[in-house]
């Protein structure tokens, strides 16, 4: 498996340099792996400009000062060097922990981009960072530079390769997706950052959620385990908050209430089986659910 992390923030300062009908051509260079990726998982109806304006991405129009400074900022922390850092150590644990057979893709196209510094659910309820790695090929990160994110963003390139390798192995079908799955995946994940770096290491929201507000997610997702297609998941994984935002149905739930929970589901399978995160990337839901005591039609 080679990984390619892409020098994206050169790519960015010149965008910025185009003028405003230029951009949008420009950034659909830079996505071009991740479009691929979507096209070759059956989801190349979805455009990665499209994808980039309607969720978190820097604007395309105008010229903020805020941009430059910011991409500027990323590259004098070294964020490259610290993704690149993070997925080779990540990598290798997978190699060694993954049982025979296990697929992977060939390459893996990582791509950093800039987010936008006006959107709340970047900035805020996102900590400044989040990843898409669903599609084998393609890691695609969004960033604000704030602290956390600086600090984490590598980590969280780890957790997206775990999702990369998952779905190399496991069939991910919009329409038949269930909640199990998702929480399962997203566990698991976090799991694996865990065992690379330790707990500090993962996502706020993952290891902020506990005691009785964990409890009561707890009951709520796995009551709702078998609810299926991706229209129905996002109040269940990323919360009620998120939901809104794209216009579904809220389920009592607050901000990334999946992480938490799936964290809790994968140290149970993990106590139960013996196995670690790594070992445990291409496991189907049922099984994974089922060695955490839950039950599941999966």
């Amino acid at each position: 498996m080679k990984i390619v992390v892409h020098d994206t923030a050169t790519a960015m300062l010149e965008l910025l340099q185009l003028p405003e009908r230029e951009r949008p051509e420009a950034l659909r260079d830079l996505l071009a792996p991740l479009q691929e990726a979507m096209a070759a998982a059956g989801a190349g109806g979805i455009d990665a400009v499209r994808m980039h304006r309607a969720g978190s991405g820097f604007p395309l129009e105008g010229d903020d000062p805020r941009l430059p400074s910011a991409v500027h900022r990323m590259r004098d922390a070294g964020v490259r060097d610290r993704i690149e850092a993070c997925l080779d150590a990540a990598a290798r644990k997978l190699a060694e922990e993954m049982p025979p057979g296990t697929r992977t893709p060939d390459t893996v196209h990582v791509l950093l981009v800039l987010g936008n510094p006006d959107d709340h659910h970047l900035t805020v309820r996102s900590s400044g960072y989040f990843g898409l790695g669903g599609f084998p090929g393609a890691i695609h990160l969004a960033i604000w530079p704030t602290g956390t994110a600086l600090e984490r963003i590598g980590h969280a390139a780890a957790h997206e390769l775990h999702h990369n390798v998952r779905y190399t192995n496991v069939v991910w079908n919009p329409a038949t997706v269930t909640v199990g799955e998702q929480v399962v995946a997203e566990g698991l994940a976090e799991a694996f950052v865990r065992d690379l770096s330790g707990e500090q290491a993962m996502c706020p929201w993952t290891i902020g959620l506990r005691g009785r507000e964990l409890d009561d997610a707890y009951a709520r997702i796995t009551d709702g385990i078998d609810v299926a297609g991706m229209q129905n998941l996002t109040a269940y994984v990323h919360g009620d908050a998120t939901a809104e935002m794209f216009g579904q149905q809220p389920v009592g739930l607050p901000d990334f209430a999946g992480y938490g929970v799936g964290l809790r589901v994968a140290d149970a399978h993990m106590a139960a089986s013996g196995l670690t995160a790594a070992a445990s990337v291409a496991l189907p839901p049922g099984e994974v659910l089922a060695n955490a005591g839950v039950h599941s039609g999966a």
